[in-house]
């Protein structure tokens, strides 16, 4: 079978069984604890969690997952082994509530041996038995019912069901949370098929799992103790590069002799052949003995292998709206992208390369996973930018490890880390470039570096408390009356409790027109009056309970005014503001999408009274034109005065074209913000009714704030029409001090502009021609030393920069020698020293001149011996000491 007929033989026989055929996730996870989806059940946590009720009992799934960064990386491994990916498909059968061990084991053993045709005597199924301190019991109803299943086809179960402890066949989400034992299904890939079992979990590539089928009945309690479940569920887990590489190395189960690959599989091969019509090379399937000594063609396969993963990684991420950047999964991305270039350049592929295999592998994948062909011109966009920068910062990398490497005694951990982190060496290739020039490189201590960083990164970690919601249990809420801007004033209610802070208290009211900071909204403001006091209302927050909680200032008093009832104010002004410049938000997302694609990704936001903030990702500057046509988008838009409508649903029922933001967690009902029917986002905020209340929209800047994610700030309302009133009046001005009419000042600006520039090019050459004069003064002025010729003086320049070419100019005048010069700008000293050929064989070196002088002019500096700066601070000494270094 192809990979795509082997995918979709696992998603019918599942359908067959009544089983929901779900699509993947995006690769963007929910969860703030992870940097990217990394396993089938991550989109399915709430249902396990019983935060929301399943739309299913059964569900099956090919999930792209990505391992690479935090706690699950596989980046260092992948090219160097057959098995490794930082990006793979998951193939998953799910149960929630429904059927549990017996189905999920029969049906596994049915598709792996009925359907597929693996051969029988090959498998061996493992069962829970833990170890001393381990949880739960053995896991007997497994174990007894894979005996049945077992028996049944005349094999041996004392042979062929194996038991491992907590670390092999016990299942948990994290600390906390669902949990229980698990049963994996291996396969015995030996040529004999011989080994009876004992290669089972022991790390050995020719005994692999090929499936885990978890099965959740206990929750882990933060006390360390393991709660039984009220519903069970079935979690399985099936590699789907791993299955389809048996398959291929096998030809079908027909040939045991090959070395198994999941490199094998039709699903690499497009991308080896266009790699390979790219370099003129074949890849063999080698794999290497010593990773420190490398053969030609070990080299050769282990590049084909990381390009091939690498473009999948960076293709599926791309297209799910996760772009390379500087920090966290974006900066996981760069990484990846970076290690593959630096491979290529093994082979001398040529600059842009990389982008050369999106093409074949959308080619190959699109037909399941459409967003591929949706997204492949902003994929090869990022990712030809991408390669276009590294080739930049590759240049300045391999310089530095020339440097590193000046004394010929290697390459330090430290030095090691700074080519990885920086520049993105990764730690093989160093090793390879060091091995080819003679040298070492301290791996213990690169280790050393690495391990200090997972530190930091743990350390910065969040890490929640997974708590399963039972049924029957609630959270107690306040409830919320405040969505029409109307009925915002005067509201009854009842003070229900209070919390106190630091410096302020906190009021809990059983119903209230306040909203809470949220979703990027910040809190409403107002007063509340209970038994004849007037209350101050700061700012509207929840805690981690999901209390409302109205800040007012600190007073000991309240606790008595708890159970009286209360009449709650918002100030109205204020939230029209906000509800403003939320409702323009919601249109700036539809008009960005609109005009630069669907790749367009909100990354945080910032509502407030007196403007807006929008962060999204995308991989360019937005052009003055593109601005300029958003902002009419949006402008039409208001005009036309489209109506604002909101309502709820179950989550499942999301239609589509229902936009809903990454890492945000919605619960069973849903609000869905309706503008005009072409504005479709699930928000719990306020909002305006109609779009003309907003009056008027304006972008006032948009800039980069990390790579690959960008920010707008813009003005609506009130704050618009001031802005506008503000600038129109700064035109006047200016229009005034230029004498000319306002749609004159571009061409009068760009006159005196020109004049500028004309005038700069006058004082330039009058610059150049005073350092002339002052170099052939500096010429006849030259004397003996150590029989070469020196100058060593102060100069005039206009900068530091004409002075090094006046240098320059003098050296290649003079011949063999040493030029010295010295010059003040603005009270800070700097000083240079350039020293021919001759005169460095002589010992004479730049470096070691300009140390000596900045350290008599109370500074420091250095450099190569051919040419060195440095600067000082005392301009007294400047003169004497230059005159020194002739004596």
């Amino acid at each position: 079978m192809t990979s795509a007929e082997l995918r979709q033989s696992f998603l019918d026989f599942f359908a067959s069984k009544g089983h929901t055929v779900v699509s993947s996730a995006p690769l963007m996870p929910s969860s703030p604890n992870l940097l990217f989806t990394n396993a089938g059940m991550n989109q399915f946590v709430p249902y396990f969690l019983g935060e929301q009720k399943a739309p299913f009992k059964r569900a099956c799934d090919t999930q792209k997952c990505i391992r690479a960064g935090g706690k699950h990386n596989d980046l260092d491994d992948v090219g160097f082994d057959t098995y490794h990916h930082t990006l793979f498909e998951m193939l998953g059968n799910w149960s929630f509530g429904d059927y549990f061990k017996r189905e999920a084991i029969e049906w596994a053993w049915e598709l792996l041996t009925r359907v597929w045709g693996l051969p029988r005597e090959r498998l061996y199924a493992t069962v829970y038995r833990p170890d001393e301190g381990d949880p739960a019991e053995f896991d007997q109803e497994a174990y007894d019912i894979w005996k049945d299943v077992l028996s049944a086809d005349g094999l041996d179960p004392k042979l062929h069901i194996r038991t491992g402890n907590k670390k092999d066949n016990f299942w948990m989400m994290g600390d906390t949370g669902p949990c229980g034992p698990c049963s994996e299904i291996h396969i015995d890939l030996t040529p004999k098929g011989d080994s009876r079992g004992e290669l089972v979990n022991a790390d050995s590539p020719q005994c692999i799992e090929i499936w885990n089928l978890v099965f959740m009945q206990f929750n882990a309690e933060a006390n360390g103790t393991f709660k039984p479940l009220s519903a069970k569920h079935v979690d399985t887990g099936m590699g789907f590069e791993r299955v389809a590489g048996i398959f291929a190395t096998t030809d079908g189960f027909k040939d045991f002799t090959k070395e198994p690959s999941n490199y094998d599989s039709d699903l690499f091969g497009d991308l080896f052949r266009h790699i390979s019509d790219m370099s003129g090379r074949t890849y063999t399937g080698t794999v290497p003995k010593n990773r420190d000594d490398l053969s030609g063609q070990e080299m050769t396969d282990v590049i084909f292998r990381v390009l091939a993963d690498h473009i999948r990684t960076l293709s599926f991420s791309i297209a799910d709206g996760i772009l390379p950047g500087n920090e966290g999964r974006n900066y996981v991305l760069r990484r990846i992208l970076r290690r593959a270039v630096m491979f290529g350049k093994r082979i001398n592929l040529p600059r842009g390369f990389f982008a050369n295999l999106v093409a074949p592998l959308v080619t190959k994948m699109a037909p399941h996973f459409p967003e591929l062909a949706d997204q492949q011109e902003v994929i090869l966009k990022v990712i030809r930018q991408e390669e276009q920068a590294f080739d930049r910062t590759l240049d300045r990398g391999l310089q530095l490890f020339d440097k590193f490497t000046l004394d010929g005694t290697g390459i330090t951990g430290e030095q090691a880390f700074i080519l990885y982190d920086t520049y993105g060496f990764p730690l093989d290739l160093t090793q390879i470039i060091a091995r080819e020039r003679g040298l070492t490189v301290d791996s213990a201590g690169f280790e050393a570096q690495m391990e200090q960083q997972r530190q930091r990164a743990r350390s910065a970690q969040k890490k929640d408390v997974i708590s399963v919601f039972e049924e029957g249990e609630k959270v107690h809420s306040t409830q919320f009356v405040g969505y029409n801007c109307s009925e915002i004033s005067h509201v009854e209610t009842t003070l229900v409790g209070t919390f106190e802070g630091e410096e302020e208290s906190y009021l809990v009211f059983a119903q209230s027109p306040f909203y809470a900071e949220m979703g990027g909204q910040v809190g409403d403001t107002g007063h509340a009056e209970i038994g004849g006091q007037r209350i101050e209302i700061l700012n509207t927050i929840t805690d981690a309970a999901g209390h409302v909680l109205h800040k007012a200032p600190k007073s000991d008093a309240y606790n008595k005014l708890v159970s009286q009832p209360a009449v709650l104010s918002v100030d109205t002004a204020r939230r029209r503001q906000i509800q403003r410049h939320h409702s323009a938000t919601h249109l700036l997302d539809w008009a960005l999408r609109e005009q630069l694609g669907s790749h367009i990704r909100q990354a945080g936001s910032l509502v407030s009274p007196g403007h807006l903030r929008f962060d999204f990702s995308h991989f360019e500057a937005l052009s003055p034109e593109q601005l300029h046509e958003i902002e009419e988008m949006i402008n039409a838009r208001i005009i036309a005065n489209d109506p604002v409508q909101w309502y709820e649903i179950p989550l499942e029922d999301k239609p589509d074209d229902v936009v809903s933001v990454f890492g945000e967690k919605y619960g069973a009902i849903v609000r869905v913000v309706d503008i005009g029917g072409y504005s479709k986002e699930l928000c719990g905020g306020t909002h305006v009714r109609a779009t003309g209340e907003l009056g008027m929209f304006k972008i006032v800047s948009e800039a980069a704030i990390a790579a690959g994610t960008r920010r707008i700030e813009a003005v609506s309302g009130q704050n618009a029409i001031e802005l506008a009133g503000r600038n129109f009046d700064r035109l006047g001005s200016l229009s005034r001090k230029l004498s000319c009419r306002p749609d004159e000042l571009e061409e009068r600006l760009q006159v005196l502009l020109d004049q500028r520039s004309e005038l700069e090019k006058k004082l330039r050459g009058l610059e150049q021609k005073q350092a002339a004069a002052q170099g052939g003064d500096l010429l006849s002025h030259a004397v003996e030393k150590d029989g070469i010729k020196w100058i060593a003086a102060p100069v005039k320049v206009a900068n530091p920069n004409d002075m090094r070419g006046l240098a320059i100019d003098l050296l290649k005048k003079l011949g063999e020698g040493v030029v010295v010069l010295g010059g003040d700008f603005d009270g800070k000293v700097t000083v240079l020293a350039t020293c021919s050929p001759e005169a460095i064989k002589q010992g004479h070196k730049a470096g070691d001149i300009v140390r000596e002088l900045t350290a008599a002019l109370g500074g420091k500096g250095g450099g190569k011996p051919d040419f060195a700066m440095g600067g000082g601070k005392d301009a007294d000494q400047l003169a004497p000491a230059l005159k020194a270094l002739l004596q």
